[in-house]
């Protein structure tokens, strides 16, 4: 792109006087990842929309809904590239651009690769939020850029309606090491890295209800850049990854399971939850985006039959906002990649269920 447009502080002056607290939550209809288009209508508009030019260089494209395009340059490199934005799931504007970059990030670790460079992505609602505010925006997602050793070397930004930040993020992955959502096996275990429940979170967090410890929690897990992926990039146990993001745990699933014609088993009662958060569930702390998501590919999931609530339903559904990686993996490296998750400072890496021949479905389970 032209070099002057690749400059993102060339933002246009704010004309925001107000001393009162900007709440930037205040300004979008849906934040996070919640603010993804529903995966069935999603679906439709890309089964009208032709794949074009597809190379042989190309080794992901849009086929099983993957997390990056990758696009081979030699016999030891591919490109990983992947861009992620969205709207404010916090009120805090440094938070806010953290977040939003650790999730733009994230799927270039999903692939098994690491990332290169990024570019901001910058759309603000210039005339209403001060100035500082924007750029307390760019110094989170900066931030989180320097922790994964990576420059943001340029952009573009717009005057919109509501505040939006994210990054185009650019990264390497040898071949060999490339990690789709399509490989999974009967016989694998499913691990997943983060704990669940930041869509409940944010949903409390409007409602004026979340605590301050939880709050602390939430960015902890938001913020934390998903490393471990290039690690298990390199073992060649781990047969599929995903990040389980705004379609929630069992869409990311069903993905899985459709692009590697497998069925899946969950256990519920071995998911890691992040604290207190069926609490706020049961106080309406429930994101629109769950209920649109069970719409989507509810048909595709078996619940039990007794004793398992909507509330619990909506948990799994629940949008992840830069949440943990979805691996699957042979049963003999389970362990080994459990270790590499504590090592990257993973302490909630769980095994949730498994993978079985069938047809592509989820079927949730309670052991106890």
């Amino acid at each position: 792109m032209p070099r002057k447009k690749s400059r993102i502080a060339e933002l246009p002056v704010s004309q925001a006087t107000s001393s009162e607290p900007v709440r930037l939550t205040q300004f979008s209809h849906g934040g996070g990842c919640g603010c993804k288009i529903a995966p069935a209508v999603l679906e439709q508009i890309l089964g009208k929309v032709s794949p074009g030019l597809a190379p042989s260089q190309l080794l992901v494209g849009i086929e099983t809904s993957d997390d990056a395009a990758v696009y081979q340059l030699n016999a030891d490199q591919a490109l990983v590239a992947t861009t992620d934005f969205f709207m404010p799931i916090v009120d805090d504007p440094f938070d806010f651009g953290c977040i939003a970059a650790t999730n733009a990030l994230s799927d270039v670790y999903a692939m098994g690769g690491w990332p290169l460079l990024a570019l901001a992505i910058v759309g603000m609602p210039v005339s209403k939020l001060p100035l500082e505010t924007i750029k307390r925006i760019l110094e989170g997602g900066e931030s989180i850029c320097a922790k994964a050793r990576i420059p943001i070397a340029g952009g573009h930004t717009i005057d919109s309606v509501e505040p939006i930040y994210g990054l185009v993020a650019i990264g390497l992955v040898h071949p060999d090491n490339l990690k789709r959502n399509s490989g999974a096996r009967a016989g694998d275990k499913l691990i997943l890295g983060k704990r669940l429940g930041v869509g409940f979170y944010s949903a409390a967090l409007k409602k004026g209800l979340l605590s301050s410890p939880c709050y602390a929690s939430m960015i902890a897990s938001t913020t934390q850049l998903n490393t471990p992926g290039r690690a298990l990039g390199c073992l060649a146990g781990v047969h599929a990854m995903t990040d389980v993001t705004g379609f929630g745990l069992l869409g990311h699933l069903v993905e899985i399971c459709k692009a590697s014609s497998v069925a899946a088993v969950v256990d519920f009662a071995a998911l890691p939850l992040l604290s207190n958060v069926l609490d706020y569930g049961a106080k309406g702390c429930i994101t629109g985006a769950s209920g649109r998501n069970w719409a989507s590919y509810g048909e595709h999931v078996a619940l039990p039959k007794k004793s398992f609530s909507d509330l619990e339903r909506a948990l799994l559904t629940d949008p992840q906002t830069s949440g943990g990686l979805l691996v699957a993996c042979a049963p003999e490296v389970v362990t080994e990649v459990l270790a590499i998750f504590l090592q990257e400072g993973f302490d909630h890496a769980t095994v949730i269920g498994e993978v079985s021949e069938g047809k592509p479905q989820v079927s949730v389970i309670r052991s106890h």
